[in-house]
């Protein structure tokens, strides 16, 4: 087993209630059985906590996005796998993303998480589905406000059509295949 791990960020991107987060919280689980540091950032849990000051605007999503990159670098510098639970919404902040990681030498993973919306409003995990049908709420990513799809993700998971665990062995899949984590380490049935 080698002394040092190679760190990297994962994203993972998609509408509200897509299942970004659980699908991160099984992958860390997964990673971490094999031996690899893990670390899920929150999009919604690092504004609140770090920065709670931004908002849902266009310019303040720019700069959480941002802002968890470079947690996320740091992170990755250190030989954590950083994985980013995030909407995400605009391509151009997922790119500076990707190019932010080139330029520090650091692996970076782009998971479209794909659920429809039709499945994301079912499942309104945050209730911000039914806020916005009883006009509480405007600006609901991927209903009036935008989302703009990737149109070449690293990997594009529904997990509508899967359990938790399959979505996330997907993903520990290509961190493997990426050499983030050692394939003779991975827990059995992983």
């Amino acid at each position: 087993m080698n002394e040092r791990k190679r760190g990297g960020t994962v994203l993972l991107t998609g509408l509200p209630s897509s299942g970004k987060t659980t699908l991160a919280t099984a992958t860390r689980d997964l990673a971490t059985r094999a031996g690899q540091a893990a670390e899920v950032l929150d999009g919604d849990d690092v504004r609140r906590r770090l920065w709670p000051e931004l908002g849902l605007s266009r310019e303040d999503r720019e700069k959480n996005l941002s802002r968890i990159t470079t947690v996320a670098i740091l992170l990755a510098r250190h030989g954590v796998l950083a994985i980013v639970a995030a909407i995400a919404p605009y391509a151009s902040d997922r790119d500076l993303m990707r190019t932010r990681h080139d330029d520090a030498g650091l692996a970076f993973i782009e998971v479209h998480v794909a659920t429809p919306l039709a499945v994301c409003q079912r499942r309104d995990v945050k209730g911000l589905y039914a806020k916005r049908a009883s006009g509480a709420l405007a600006g609901l990513t991927g209903v009036d406000a935008a989302y703009e799809e990737p149109m070449l993700p690293d990997l594009r998971i529904d997990t509508s059509g899967e359990t938790v665990s399959e979505s996330a062995g997907h993903v520990l899949d290509l961190v493997i295949h990426r050499g983030l984590i050692e394939a003779s380490l991975t827990p059995q049935g992983g």
